[in-house]
């Protein structure tokens, strides 16, 4: 019952205009930071530190707007694929045609910033992409997750051993893979490293992955370019990551800040990035977040 109640939530959803599902959305993100306390708690402190940190404007009603646009964003895109891409404007492609025609695959890294749900269906129109996911506790929900991401070309694997084996042999045949880079790893598989200036734990995979055949990384961003409007898709070719693990993690997360400041109020800030999953060693400050 509960899949299809959820089903039939996202097909309503697919018949409505896009700039009409991002007000949705953001009446959504303003119910959520005004009715939960946790949420708020989470939300607040986290975006004014890097707004404070590099002393940008305060938009915070603005980013929680845009956090429940995120959410809604990624519904639209799952339903109404070829609507998406005419409204994706893509820059520095040329860029990503240079890295994967070296031949030895290519490392996409999509924060969760704007419709990031967009970028591997771009890519997907020109080669195949294999990207790692988490799946759901709940088998329902994962099954309707998978169903509204099946897209041609796109083939979803998950954060386990034989989903990074897939990923290796999709690099091995000079494929594409997508990584999260901003989702905290579960114990034993991360570092502690900073991100906007707090320990973050955080995964070496993408540089694990790129220093087996030399492959470049690139990192993507989809910022939302107004209501109803689309994303301006952009790339940047990430210098080489360390073959240290602790190094080349630390480089990874400079680089998503980069992204993120692109355009603060579109990531997503509800999520605890800096939380303390199981398992995991303490963070070198030995000042835990609750999770």
């Amino acid at each position: 019952m509960r899949k299809f109640l959820l089903l039939t939530t996202l097909n309503a959803i697919a018949a409505l205009p896009l700039a009409l599902v991002q007000l949705i959305g953001s009446f959504l993100g303003l119910l959520a930071f005004l009715g939960s306390k946790p949420y708020r708690e989470l939300f607040k402190p986290q975006y004014e530190a890097v707004i404070s940190k590099y002393k940008l404007p305060n938009h915070l009603w603005a980013a929680v707007r845009a956090s429940g646009m995120l959410f809604s964003d990624s519904l639209w895109i799952w339903r109404n694929p070829q609507k998406a891409l005419k409204l994706a404007e893509v820059q520095n492609w040329d860029l990503v045609e240079e890295a994967i025609n070296e031949g030895h695959g290519l490392v996409m890294l999509t924060p969760h910033l704007g419709g990031f749900e967009i970028i591997p269906r771009v890519l997907a129109q020109h080669f195949p992409a294999t990207i790692l996911y988490r799946p759901s506790r709940q088998t329902w929900l994962n099954e309707v997750v998978e169903e509204g991401r099946a897209y041609p070309n796109m083939h979803f694997v998950p954060t386990n051993l034989n989903g990074v084996r897939q990923m290796t042999r999709a690099l091995t045949r000079g494929e594409a893979i997508g990584i999260l880079p901003d989702q905290v790893p579960t114990g034993g598989e991360g570092v502690w490293v900073p991100f906007f200036g707090r320990p973050a734990y955080t995964t070496p995979l993408p540089a694990r992955l790129a220093s087996r055949n030399n492959t470049p990384v690139v990192m993507f961003t989809a910022k939302r370019k107004g209501l109803g409007k689309g994303w301006l898709m952009q790339a940047t070719r990430l210098t080489p990551l360390s073959d240290d693990p602790t190094v080349a993690a630390a480089e990874l997360n400079v680089a998503i800040e980069n992204a993120i400041l692109k355009a603060p109020e579109q990531f997503i800030w509800a999520y605890n990035r800096y939380k303390h999953p199981a398992g995991a060693e303490l963070p070198p400050s030995n000042e835990l977040v609750n999770l």
